[in-house]
């Protein structure tokens, strides 16, 4: 075959073109989701049409502003926030940085954080590096089933805590956290909480009023937006400090020209996600419970990993022992089925999961998980593909393992 300039070959070319989404069965809705199409008719006008510069002082740039703050509206409704206490940021991880150097940036005296085992790696590199600076960072154990001990938390608060950071769903897992018990605990104790939401928005219901955290974040793409938004929820009575200097942009506390098409579409998906909420957690769930309990019922040594009932209503981990993941993925791949062995911003690490192995399991368990995570898209058809072929995937690996 003719290579190509970055090294690959013709047939390779061809293999990518033909995996489109007309032809895959997608169950990796956790590491990101398709755009919706209503999504996509909505940024169109500012792709084409309405380019201006919404700092611009004339009226061709000037009006792009008024579908920001449309769009700031819808997903302040989202998490029932003050449009206001939204700051349009590039992406999750972003945001989740800001959270914490906001923190240590109006708190200099104290130089201690507290996050959870299980964190998304947004959260723990940024930690790891923080450590490096002379911070110090407790990090909160999980129990076999992914749960969170609250006594753990309360005991960890010290006087010089800044900041108590909890996933609100475990992304490998589904697992749920208590935020609302920890955010007042947190409270009580006067140490600011921020909570990474990334996985639950047209999952679950998300009131920050209720919940009362502090600070919170939220990705575009894990609701049917594109890749490249995302936003902190940042409480209008809470000390902020940028991360990104420049120009006046998000009331000074994010610079940058806006991604108008970007907030635009998060706008919309916003709005999505409070539609399909029912959905996700009546449809989609009985999707997911086909898929896991016809796979725990017909595959041999195969179990749940995390709580049966504290979790997503869409995400599935299940351990089928003594093969590896990415054998069945790689198998999977080929019949066009598209899952993982956790997140996709750890692919490529030959380390197991930080998150299995902090809920106890062995390296070689934890290398034998695949997370199944759906959506609003996946259908009957896609689980009965799915539950097709995967078994005789497992049995044919597990024959040649021996």
């Amino acid at each position: 075959m003719r290579p190509l300039p970055d090294g690959r070959d013709e047939f390779a070319l061809t293999t990518e073109v033909r995996l489109t989404s007309s032809n895959i069965y997608y169950f990796d809705n956790n590491a990101t989701t398709r755009v919706a199409p209503e999504v996509v008719d909505a940024m169109l006008p500012f792709l084409r049409e309405l380019w201006g510069n919404p700092s611009s002082a004339y009226g061709f740039g000037s009006q792009v502003g008024r579908h920001i703050d449309a769009a700031r509206a819808h997903v302040a409704a989202l998490i029932n926030a003050d449009p206001k206490e939204i700051i349009f940021t590039s992406c999750g991880t972003e945001s989740d940085n800001t959270a914490l150097q906001s923190a240590l940036a109006t708190q200099p005296k104290k130089r201690h954080l507290i996050t959870t085992a299980v964190e998304h790696s947004a959260i723990l590199k940024h930690c790891e590096a923080l450590c490096k600076q002379g911070f110090e960072v407790s990090l909160l154990p999980v129990d076999r089933d992914g749960l969170l001990d609250l006594q753990t938390l309360e005991t960890a608060i010290r006087p010089e805590t800044a900041l108590v950071s909890i996933m609100m769903a475990n992304n490998e897992t589904g697992v749920l956290f208590p935020i609302k018990e920890a955010a007042a605990i947190c409270r009580s104790k006067g140490v600011l909480f921020h909570t990474d939401a990334t996985q639950a928005p047209g999952r679950l219901k998300i009131d920050v009023k209720d919940l009362d955290v502090d600070m919170l974040t939220l990705s575009a793409h894990k609701l049917h937006a594109p890749k490249g938004i995302g936003l902190l929820y940042v409480r209008r009575s809470t000390r902020f400090q940028p991360s990104i200097f420049g120009g006046h942009q998000e009331r000074g506390r994010r610079a940058g020209t806006e991604n108008v098409a970007g907030i635009v579409a998060f706008g919309r998906a916003a709005e999505l996600a409070l539609a399909n909420l029912h959905d996700e957690n009546t449809r989609v769930r009985a999707l997911r419970d086909r898929l896991e309990e016809t796979l725990l019922k017909e595959v041999p040594n195969t179990f749940r990993v995390g709580s049966k009932e504290l979790r997503l209503p869409n995400t599935s981990n299940l351990c089928f022992e003594f093969i590896e993941a990415e054998a069945i993925l790689m198998l999977l791949n080929h019949l066009g089925i598209c899952a993982s062995s956790g997140s996709a911003c750890a692919t490529g690490s030959i380390d197991p999961s930080h998150v299995l192995t902090a809920m106890g399991l062995s390296p070689m368990q934890s290398r034998s998980c695949v997370r199944f995570s759906l959506g609003v898209y996946n259908t009957d058809e896609d689980v009965d593909y799915a539950l097709k072929n995967l078994p005789p995937i497992i049995a044919k690996l597990r024959v040649l393992s021996h």
